[in-house]
């Protein structure tokens, strides 16, 4: 006996069993809550350089270069 005998001897439980799996289903999707704007927080990065006398443009290409610079 295999799994799928039972339900190819008997079409009318199949044909049952796959309405009360398909209105539970429904039934369920139905009480999921969901929310319309959800709280959600970005991730966000710090960078704290300290340069006297210098502008964003030069700290920023600054970090960029020490960033990716291969060891």
């Amino acid at each position: 006996m295999n799994l799928s005998e039972p339900f190819i001897k008997k079409p009318v439980m199949t044909t049952l069993l796959t309405a009360c799996v398909l209105v539970f289903g429904i039934f369920s999707y139905r009480s999921l809550p969901v929310s319309d704007l959800p709280d959600v927080e970005f991730p966000t990065i710090a960078v704290t350089v300290s340069y006297p006398g210098s502008n964003p443009e030069t700290i920023a290409a600054t970090v960029y270069k020490r960033s990716f610079r291969t060891t």
